[in-house]
């Protein structure tokens, strides 16, 4: 429970126990991977775990990336798209 007062706020605190090595080193790799020191990773880590994925329905999310693409007003077959993708590393 997050207990305020007049001088800010006091967050909960937890202590892990028995950490396995291996586990421990993921941890510490993964901190560095994304710029953030060992307790922000796990903290991260614990809230993705606990926050409720959203339901994806994958054909509303295509209907929203067909209506994105149409509106950009630009068509392009896979054959020109190959074409763009040499032409760059050219």
């Amino acid at each position: 429970m997050l207990e305020c007062n007049q001088n800010g706020c006091n967050m909960a605190a937890i202590t892990l126990k028995a950490i396995p090595p291996a586990l421990h080193q993921q941890l510490k790799a993964r901190a560095l991977r994304n710029r953030r020191s060992l307790n922000q990773e796990v903290l991260a880590t614990l809230e993705a775990a606990v926050t409720p994925s959203r339901d994806e329905d994958v054909e509303a999310r295509l209907a929203e990336a067909k209506q994105f693409r149409d509106s950009l007003k630009i068509w392009a077959t896979p054959k020109k798209i190959d074409a763009f993708k040499r032409e760059g590393r050219a």
